[in-house]
């Protein structure tokens, strides 16, 4: 495993190569490239990116632009078996970290899509954690939030976010401060990712009991 550290603020982006399934009924299925760690996402080159051009040139069905984002969890162990496969997207360097099974073409707010990343995200005690709770008492847990839809959106804007989300029937939203540390470890199995209606993601965190 190797560990990230002093995450916690740092701006990435995203490109996803989407490819269909062998027939109708099977999901669409994103490969994930991500240009953490070897970049920031650099602001004027992310502007030109074209996603039906990385679509066309990667011989996917669509690409999707993910970003610019901010990881919210304070450090990442993650198994990399072997030399990273990285791949430029228009003068953009990026590693390829994950597969998504998506629950369509463009999956909607507050949908589970089911990700294989093989990686423990560690958030330190004292650390602020941003959560949703839905209606079953599961707990989702602010990964990253973007700034895809809300150019301007901050991390001090994150604790009373709960008043700009279009929250479902069931579901809140809220803030507090570790008191020990938190795990999400999907290092041996899939994980649970959803989006909120303003991009952030999270994690599924715990189940209810």
């Amino acid at each position: 495993m190797r560990q990230a550290s002093s995450l916690r603020g740092k701006r990435y982006g995203e490109v996803l190569l989407i490819t269909l399934g062998a027939d109708s009924e099977a999901p669409p299925q994103a490969t994930v490239y991500n240009t953490f760690p070897l970049n920031d996402c650099p602001a004027e080159l992310w502007s030109r990116l074209d996603a039906g051009a990385l679509a066309k040139e990667h011989d996917a069905a669509a690409a999707l632009l993910n970003g610019p984002r901010y990881w919210l969890m304070d450090s990442v162990e993650k198994d990399m078996p072997g030399e990273p496969e990285i791949v430029n997207f228009g003068g953009i360097d990026m590693i390829r970290q994950a597969t998504v099974k998506l629950t369509s073409m463009n999956p909607a707010p507050y949908l589970a899509n089911i990700v294989s990343r093989n990686a423990v995200f560690v958030f330190d005690t004292g650390a602020t954690v941003f959560e949703l709770v839905d209606p079953a008492g599961g707990t989702w847990v602010m990964q990253t939030w973007s700034q895809v839809l809300d150019p301007a959106l901050s991390y001090d804007d994150l604790a009373v976010l709960g008043d700009r989300l279009a929250l479902p029937s069931g579901w809140s939203y809220g803030a507090h401060v570790l008191d020990e540390q938190l795990r999400i470890d999907t290092s041996t199995q899939d994980a649970q990712v959803l989006q909120d209606d303003l991009t952030n993601s999270y994690s599924l965190a715990r189940r209810a009991s």
